[in-house]
Formats: structure tokens, sequence, C-alpha cells
């Protein structure tokens, strides 16, 4: 039986049951696949994923309500603008936020990255689990991976959402913005999103 047989979980009840007792996960998305687990246990997918420590994970949602629990009162109205706009998307918004759950995710720093992508399995989950943290699902600084196959293959002992085989994914990644001031983004890295915004 192939990794892949063996680690799907069908059904978000199943797999978000493993994310709350600390597993790591494999997720599709509309980008490129994800690694996830639950905000207090992110510190694992720096060393599943070989990635640097000063590198932030993304937090993932079903809701801009959850997402935007931790963001600062002064940049909601723009984030609100945006995720109305774009989410679920391949938009991920860096913003000013507080709490135990930047600590996790961006140790060191006042700011989260965060977007809903439009991924309907994974959204389903993510209704279910609560907000995840997440990264790419390959070894850091190698070839983006695109399919539950590929993923299966580079990380046999983690579970992964069924059904399989996953929605087809872009293989973009999600354009990245930051929240400067009232009404003002930088873009950090361009994507699968065009942003159509003269002040962005």
């Amino acid at each position: 039986m192939s990794s892949l047989q063996k680690n799907s979980i069908e059904g978000g009840g199943g797999l978000s049951s493993k994310l709350q007792k600390g597993f790591a996960a494999l997720l599709p998305t509309d980008t490129l696949p994800a690694l996830a687990s639950c905000p207090e246990y992110a510190s694992q997918l720096w060393e599943i994923k070989q990635r640097p420590a000063n590198k932030p994970l993304i937090l993932m949602g079903s809701s801009p309500d959850e997402l935007f629990a931790c963001v600062s009162k002064n940049a909601l109205k723009d984030a609100w603008v945006m995720a109305r706009r774009y989410w679920p998307g391949a938009l991920t918004m860096v913003l000013p936020a507080r709490g135990p759950i930047v600590t996790a995710l961006n140790p060191g720093k006042t700011n989260l990255g965060m977007r809903i992508p439009a991924c309907q399995p994974t959204i389903e989950l993510l209704a279910k689990s609560g907000p995840l943290a997440t990264t790419s699902a390959n070894i850091s600084g190698e070839h983006p991976l695109l399919n539950a196959e590929e993923v299966a293959n580079c990380f046999p002992n983690l579970p992964l959402l069924g059904p399989v085989p996953w929605p087809k994914a872009s293989g973009l990644a999600s354009t990245l913005i930051m929240w400067c001031q009232q009404g003002s983004w930088q873009v950090l890295r361009s994507g699968a999103v065009i942003i159509e915004n003269d002040r962005v």
C-alpha cells in the first residue's frame, strides 16, 4: 500500500482530531499543497520542512472573523476590504497582530500572514479544526510539490486530507501583501492574484 493510500483521511472530522492531538498534516489548497498543524504545535513545521527559523508560517482559516481576531484594530478596515474582494483566494495578507498565535507562527515579530484558500475540502476542514499554521508542503529550498501523490512521497509518515486526487492547484504561490498604514499596502511577493488597487 502506498503512503497516499495508507495516510489519506476522508472527511475533515477525522483529520481535525489528529491535528488537535498534535499531528502535522498535508492539505490541498488552490495554490500549492500545504503542510499544516494547530498553532500550538507549529514548531514542528520548521523541523519537518527543514525551514529556516526566521521564516514565518501562515495562518489559514475558514472565515475572516476567526483570522482577524488577533489583528490590530487600526488595520481591520483595510483588511476587511481586501478579504471581501479576494477571499477565498490566493492572497496572503501580512497584518499587524498580537497574542500567542503570533509568537507561535512568527517569533519575535508583531505581524502575521493569513489567508482563506479557495479549496472547498480544506475550508471544510478549517471550519472543524479552527485556524491552522501552514507552509507549502515541500522541503525548504526544493521545488514546490503539486499534488497529493508528490507530497505523500515526500512526507510518507504524515496524514493527508482525503479524498484524493486533490482539486487541481494552480502551482503558483499566493500573492503576499503587507499592510503599511491606512489605505496603503506593500506587495512583498507577486503571485497568483493581481491586486487591483492603486494604493497597493
